[in-house]
C-alpha cells in the first residue's frame, strides 16, 4: 500500500482542545503549550480563536496568548473567526492565517451556531474577501462529515457541496470533520471521494474524533486515498459537547507514533510531543488520552 511520502501535522489542541475544557486555563499555561508544541516541531498550530466570550469563554484570552508566545519562523499561527468582527481582531493579533467553520448537517448548523448552512456560508464571503486582500490564508473547517448528533447519516454529496462552496469562496485548504467520531474506514473512504471530485486532493485536511475507537483506522484509509494533512490534537484534548461519551480529538501523539511506524516524514519530534502532552494533562489534572504516552508511562513504570 502506498501512502504520501510527507504529511502535514496541524495541532488543534491550544483552540479546539481547550474550548470545551470544565478545568480553567491559565494565558501562561496556553502560552507555553503553543512555544512548546512549536519546539517539539510543529509547523501548523491553532492557537485561539476570536469568537464572542460569551459563548466560548475559554478563547477570551486569544489576543493575550498571540502576543505572547515566542513565534518561530516557518510557523503558522492559525485562529477561527466566524465573522468579520472576530477577522479584525486576528488580524490586529498577528495572526497567520484565519478559519471559519461550517457544517455539511442543516439541523448541526441551526442548533451549534443558530442558522441554516447557506446563512454560515454567507457570512464568511467577507472575511475571505477581506483576508484575500490583506494575504491572509483561510482555512475551512465542515462538521459532521460522517455522522450528526441530530440527523445520524450525513450524505457524501452534502460533505462535497459545502467543501466546494468554502473553496470556491477562497479557502486555500478544507478540513472535513468527523465531529462525533462515528465514522468508519470505507466511509471515510466514500466522502473523500466525494470531497476530491469538486476540489483538489492536496486541499484536503481530515480532523477525525476517537469517540469510538476508529480515528486512527479512518486516517489511515484516507491517507490510502491521497490525504496528507491531518488535524490532532496534543493529548487527544476537545471533542464535541454534544457527542454523549465523545473521548475527544485523536492524539497527535498517537498519529504520530503510527506515522513514525510507516516511515512517513512529518518533521515532529515524538517524545517532545510526549512531554508535551504530560504537561498540559497535568494542568488540566488527569492523565493524558493518548494511548502512546499511557503506555510509556507504564514501561517506565513496571
Amino acid at each position: 500500500m502506498r501512502y504520501p511520502n510527507k504529511v502535514k501535522i496541524v495541532d488543534v489542541g491550544p483552540r479546539d482542545g481547550l474550548q470545551n475544557e470544565p478545568v480553567d486555563i491559565s494565558t501562561e499555561t496556553k502560552v507555553e503549550l503553543v512555544d512548546r508544541l512549536t519546539a517539539a516541531g510543529l509547523k501548523f498550530i491553532e492557537a485561539g480563536a476570536f469568537v464572542s466570550p460569551k459563548w466560548v469563554p475559554k478563547m477570551a484570552d486569544s489576543a493575550d496568548v498571540m502576543a505572547r508566545i515566542q513565534r518561530r519562523d516557518g510557523v503558522v499561527y492559525s485562529v477561527l473567526t466566524p465573522n468579520m468582527k472576530g477577522f479584525e481582531a486576528a488580524l490586529a493579533a498577528g495572526a497567520d492565517e484565519v478559519a471559519v467553520f461550517g457544517a455539511a448537517s442543516e439541523s448541526f448548523s441551526q442548533k451549534n451556531i443558530n442558522c441554516s448552512i447557506a446563512e454560515s456560508l454567507e457570512r464568511f464571503q467577507p472575511v475571505c474577501d477581506t483576508a484575500k486582500a490583506a494575504g491572509i490564508p483561510v482555512r475551512g473547517y465542515v462538521s459532521c462529515v460522517l455522522g450528526c448528533p441530530y440527523e445520524g447519516e450525513v450524505s457524501a454529496d452534502a460533505v462535497a457541496r459545502v467543501s466546494k462552496t468554502l473553496w470556491d469562496m477562497g479557502c486555500h485548504e478544507v478540513s472535513l470533520g468527523d465531529t462525533i467520531g462515528t465514522g468508519t474506514p470505507a466511509k471515510a473512504q466514500a466522502m473523500i471521494e466525494a470531497v476530491a471530485a469538486e476540489l483538489p486532493l492536496d486541499r484536503i485536511a481530515v480532523h477525525f474524533h476517537d469517540t469510538y475507537g476508529q480515528a486512527l483506522a479512518n486516517i489511515l484509509a484516507v491517507m490510502e486515498a491521497g490525504v496528507a494533512v491531518i488535524d490532532a490534537s496534543v493529548s487527544g484534548l476537545g471533542g464535541c459537547p454534544y457527542a454523549k461519551g465523545a473521548s475527544g480529538n485523536v492524539a497527535t501523539e498517537d498519529v504520530l507514533y503510527m506515522l513514525d511506524g510507516l516511515g512517513i516524514d512529518t518533521g515532529i519530534d515524538l517524545q517532545a510531543m510526549v512531554e508535551t502532552g504530560a504537561f498540559i494533562s497535568a494542568a488540566l489534572g488527569r492523565p493524558s488520552n493518548a494511548k502512546v504516552t499511557r503506555a510509556l508511562a507504564g514501561k517506565a513504570a513496571a
